[in-house]
């Protein structure tokens, strides 16, 4: 990609309108505790499902694999991968001065201005324009923009994340850089790349008003708005974010909290991870399919030593030694409680009900393998079904049925999925300074020590990389 593509692409910059304040209609937190309370009641009247939440799927039983098929002619192996080429565009001595007096300033960002050396643009502006000035300029810009989308921070210090930062293919760099140079206004370019999170925006003020002399602090700001950075700018205009470290799960609509829910995290040694999976419904009366570290750690001593016991659990299992697996059926003691939010991902992270309620009045809250144990997970569930359906949440008739859906599943007593229409982002976070849903920025232990890692890759030299979406395509070596 050796230029520049047109800028008629700009309208990707376009925001997204948020719906007007007074068509978003939010659910009372007196009404939410009236409906969930009912949950609970056993004289709950069992009206007949209907069908806001979509119909039930049973989980008792899978179809037959199908057939084998012939394995199809594989295509022709694909050429190597031809090496990285930036996005080349002619800057003026105008433009490279205004991306200078951004580098020069982007401390306000929490980023390092050495990183993208003021000194060599410096001289490259006082040579003049020319092919040196821009291939300088167009690298500098390329790797700023990709740390304020992207992060700064190289992923081998991030901990635990398993995020799909879906902002290559809805912020591409050569677009940014085009829109730059043709509207001259280079910092407003790059600023569109930034997070749109409120919390983002807080945490650059926390920065701004803190003295030089707090390095701590400062440290801890910059690893923070680098993490919102390692997120996609587009959470979903409906969404579920959990903040580890502050042991809370919120509910967002079009960028309002609409509710909040105590979480109980992973352990030191189970860590609950960064990642972001969609919801695509409810589960009730879930089994859970134990991981092997769970097996060797706890369970299968246990069924070694007092195979009865482990039985009265609710546990069954086949094989043995490495070839042992367990599942612990569902009831009024096991671990996933009565409902989960299935969220399919590739390390079996979820949030669920918990029989143990007594532990959210705790804090610290690191007690599970990494799922999220949620509080009030009946009203949480019935929140999230009527997100997915459509209807406003103001509308106690929905509520009323969906609810009363829930309800019906969870006393016929099955495994059984009320599956969305719509799925529902999860983001799964950890930020140790955040707003908590208020106004002023909070600190909250760093319980997985995940903070020293990140600050201390600001410490060193800024590692040089790649956006993915400018790697070169394949050359194809025409035929003949």
């Amino acid at each position: 990609m050796a230029a520049c593509i047109s800028a008629t692409s700009s309208g990707i910059w376009t925001a997204r309108a948020w719906l007007a304040s007074d068509k978003v209609q939010i659910m009372s937190f007196a009404r939410f505790i009236a409906f969930s309370t009912a949950l609970s009641a056993t004289s709950v009247a069992l009206a007949a499902p209907q069908d806001l939440v979509p119909p039930v799927v049973s989980t008792a039983s899978a179809p037959a694999p199908a057939a084998a098929q012939p394995a199809a002619e594989q295509p022709p192996v694909a050429p190597p991968i031809a090496p990285v080429v930036e996005p080349l565009a002619v800057w003026t001595l105008g433009d490279a001065r205004k991306l200078l007096s951004v580098i020069e300033n982007v401390g306000k960002r929490g980023l390092i201005a050495a990183d993208y050396e003021p000194a060599a643009l410096k001289a490259a502006i006082a040579a003049g324009e020319g092919e040196a000035l821009s291939a300088l300029a167009s690298h500098l810009f390329i790797s700023l923009a990709t740390d304020l989308r992207d992060g700064r921070t190289p992923l081998s210090v991030r901990g635990e994340y398993f995020v799909d930062d879906t902002d290559a293919k809805t912020l591409p760099l050569d677009i940014a850089l085009n829109v730059a140079l043709e509207s001259h206004d280079i910092d407003g370019a790059l600023a569109r790349l930034e997070p749109k999170h409120p919390d983002y925006a807080a945490l650059k003020a926390e920065l701004a008003k803190t003295p030089p002399a707090a390095t701590t602090r400062l440290a801890q700001i910059r690893a923070n708005l680098d993490r919102w950075r390692w997120l996609p700018q587009d959470l979903g205009e409906k969404h579920v974010l959990a903040n580890v470290p502050e042991y809370m799960v919120r509910v967002n609509t079009y960028g309002r909290n609409i509710a909040s829910y105590r979480v109980i995290v992973g352990k030191i040694d189970t860590q609950t991870p960064m990642l972001s999976a969609a919801a695509t419904g409810i589960v009730v009366h879930p089994p859970w399919v134990l991981p092997q570290s769970i097996i060797r750690q706890e369970v299968g001593p246990l069924i070694a030593k007092n195979p009865a016991l482990a039985k009265a659990r609710g546990y069954v299992w086949t094989g043995e030694g490495k070839n042992l697996a367990v599942v612990q059926k569902p009831g009024p003691t096991a671990a996933l409680g009565q409902l989960k939010l299935d969220m399919p991902n590739p390390h079996a992270i979820f949030l669920h009900d918990t029989p143990n309620k007594t532990l959210f009045a705790n804090n610290p809250r690191a007690y599970s393998h990494g799922c999220l144990r949620t509080d009030r997970a009946f009203e949480f569930g019935i929140l999230l079904s009527l997100l997915q359906s459509g209807e406003r949440l103001d509308d106690v008739d929905a509520r009323n049925r969906i609810a009363d859906n829930l309800v019906n599943l969870i006393r016929a007593g099955a495994t059984a999925k009320a599956p969305f229409k719509q799925s529902i982002p999860v983001h799964i976070v950890y930020f140790t300074m955040a707003t908590g849903g208020l106004k002023a920025v909070q600190s909250f232990p760093d319980l997985y020590g995940r903070d020293a890692p990140v600050i201390a890759s600001f410490a060193k030299p800024r590692a040089a990389r790649t956006p993915p979406e400018l790697i070169a395509l394949p050359t194809v070596t025409p035929a003949g």
